[in-house]
């Protein structure tokens, strides 16, 4: 019996460690990835702008491949969404934002996990052949320590995928 209690005491003093630790993590994470695509601005805008268009270069436009996608009757622009329903998750991403001059942003809400807001800024490169373009990703991880691990990870989880998603633009926008 005295076994089982010091193993329940060590239980929570390790899960308040835990906690108490957690605090010292940034509750915000953030993540960031930049490219030049060598093409027009408004050709790199139709891209991002039309979530129909994510399939093709998008690596999160289908979660799931057995998910079903749903687009709302506008798929381009300020108001447009898409959603999903699969086997692992569900959610939906809707365009907040969208100006041909300044980018496309957007929220991505999926079940049982922290909203994210995120975006697109573009603007012609430096020597003015291509578009520089700039991704941004911001979730609200809260006080939960499993989220606020997950979210010092973040860039390490996610920025490898989002390269992969710049680099899939980058070849769609030049061959078009």
């Amino acid at each position: 019996m005295r076994l089982f209690k010091l193993l329940g005491i060590s239980i929570v003093v390790l899960g308040i460690f835990v906690f108490l630790l957690s605090l010292m993590f940034p509750s915000t994470a953030v993540v960031e990835r930049t490219g030049v695509i060598m093409a027009p601005i408004d050709s790199v805008y139709a891209q991002v702008n039309n979530l129909k268009a994510w399939e093709k270069w998008n690596p999160w436009s289908r979660p799931d491949t057995t998910a079903r996608l749903v687009y709302a009757a506008q798929s381009a622009g300020t108001g447009a969404y898409y959603s999903w329903e699969g086997q692992l998750n569900s959610g939906k991403v809707t365009i907040i934002d969208s100006e041909p001059d300044k980018g496309v942003h957007y929220t991505m809400d999926i079940k049982n996990m922290p909203p994210v807001k995120a975006g697109f800024e573009m603007k012609p490169s430096a020597d003015g052949k291509g578009t520089a373009v700039f991704w941004h990703m911001e979730i609200k991880l809260g006080l939960a320590p499993w989220w606020k691990l997950r979210g010092f990870l973040a860039d390490r989880i996610y920025g490898p995928v989002m390269n992969n998603g710049l680099d899939r633009l980058d070849s769609l926008c030049v061959h078009r």
